[in-house]
């Protein structure tokens, strides 16, 4: 059953039980208060008639027989069709009785000065009954009743009406509360549609319900939800394609060197080779080892860079002073001049590691420049969590669409000249792990023909 009904049930259940409580106990007392107001109007008659009957006999000294029954005559006339019975006892005499219908009073009277009201169901009829004993020197009983029909008719009618306004109040009550039901679960019929949507894919889909209640903020907590996981979900599927270029690359890179060292070493073992020829193939067996050596190499340290390390106050400009000092020979060789430009200061560092960073980034820098002369420019700033170096090189540059991808293992901007230059593709790999161990960030600023800038900020804290 859908919440809705549920809703317009427990709507009509809870009117259904509130109106009856209501419409009865408005019955109940307006029924009450009539039959109150009916034994008061009958105790009154009752009143009239011994002031009367007492007035009579004091004027004429002593009551007489026929003028007690003369006075009570005229009342029972005056009253025709209120009193239905009437009976006057005096010294165990009848004196009056009158009957339209017969009332059974029952045995014995009430004390002298006193009344009993009682009430009476005869044949359908609905009676009050009074018996009651003037006081005097003489016995006098007064008994009296009245029909209460329209009390009991009142009740019926106000019964009928009851339940002509409950069944009309129902069908309103299950109209409205369906009504207002329904727009009040139409938010969450929308966010059971959101909810759908996602699981067959389509990651994109929100609820957007716009309400200051407790299911418009469960609505912005599904769609933040939602958001959150639409972004996991790109990340993995940007893992897993990463992923797959990283296992086909490396796929790639032993495929090549592994099928030209089982070539020449078959070569050799077939003993066809002149002496030159085996010289060559054990110097291409030597190269192409010693760069799966290196490939091995780099791997492992993307491996172990991944359980962490330990970080130690430094100072970022010894390390890159130091370090530049002893490329510069290798550089100078080429034309490439390092021009240096560091701040004072100590930084959270992993020295060995922040020195494979700077020479990675070094070695990229002069990689791009091959065939060029130029400079390279390697600046250190101290930053209020740690420290920032950039490099830049005049270089090639590379394309934008590049940029996205240079810290991927494996990934070449140009493949050929930088498996001719004897990289494997984890320079960058290895320094954005480095970057990450450090808590840091790492950026680049390339366009082709005019270089490249790489920017680095460590963020592991200062003394």
């Amino acid at each position: 059953m859908k919440f809705r009904l549920k809703m317009t049930f427990c709507m009509l259940g809870l009117l259904s039980m509130l109106f009856g409580i209501g419409g009865s106990l408005l019955i109940t007392i307006s029924m009450r208060d009539a039959m109150v107001k009916e034994r008061a109007a009958l105790y009154d008659s009752y009143l009239l008639a011994i002031g009367m009957i007492k007035i009579v006999g004091v004027t004429e000294g002593k009551l007489s027989d026929n003028s007690a029954a003369d006075t009570l005559r005229q009342l029972y006339e005056l009253n025709n069709g209120r009193w239905i019975n009437s009976r006057f006892y005096m010294d165990g005499r009848t004196v009056f009785q009158r009957s339209d219908m017969a009332v059974n009073y029952g045995e014995g009277h009430p004390e002298p000065g006193a009344c009993e009201i009682t009430y009476q169901n005869a044949d359908g009829r609905h009676l009050l009954v009074l018996k009651g004993t003037l006081a005097g020197e003489e016995e006098m009983y007064l008994d009296m009743a009245t029909e209460v029909f329209s009390v009991f008719k009142t009740a019926e009618r106000q019964r009928m009406i009851y339940r002509y306004v409950f069944l009309l109040l129902i069908f309103l009550c299950a109209l409205l509360s369906y009504a207002v039901s329904h727009l009040l679960t139409r938010p969450l019929t929308r966010l059971s549609t959101a909810s759908r949507a996602i699981a067959e894919g389509k990651l994109s889909y929100r609820s957007r319900i716009k309400s200051g209640d407790e299911i418009g903020a469960l609505s912005h907590d599904f769609d933040t939800m939602a958001d959150k996981l639409e972004s996991n979900i790109n990340e993995l599927e940007e893992a897993v394609k990463r992923q797959d270029r990283f296992v086909g690359s490396f796929a790639h890179e032993m495929k090549t060197p592994m099928t030209s060292i089982i070539g020449y070493a078959d070569l050799s073992r077939s003993g066809v080779l002149s002496p030159d020829e085996e010289r060559q193939a054990a110097e291409y067996i030597f190269s192409e080892g010693k760069r799966l050596e290196n490939l091995s190499r780099k791997l492992l340290e993307l491996i172990v860079l991944k359980e962490g390390a330990v970080l130690q106050l430094c100072s970022p400009r010894d390390i890159i002073e130091e370090l530049t000092m002893r490329l510069c020979p290798i550089y100078d060789a080429q034309g490439i001049e390092i021009a240096v430009e560091s701040q004072k200061g100590e930084a959270m560092l992993e020295p060995d590691l922040f020195k494979s960073l700077v020479t990675n980034l070094l070695d990229n820098a002069r990689k791009a420049m091959e065939g060029r002369k130029g400079r390279i420019t390697v600046k250190c700033s101290m930053t209020e969590r740690g420290c920032a170096v950039s490099v830049t090189d005049e270089g090639r540059g590379m394309p934008k669409e590049a940029l996205a991808h240079v810290t991927e293992a494996f990934y070449r901007v140009d493949k050929s000249r930088a498996r001719r230059q004897g990289g494997v593709g984890l320079g960058l790999a290895l320094c954005s792990e480095i970057v990450r161990i450090h808590d840091g960030s790492i950026s680049f600023d390339s366009a082709e023909g005019r270089g490249t800038t790489v920017t680095v900020e460590l963020k592991g804290g200062r003394a």
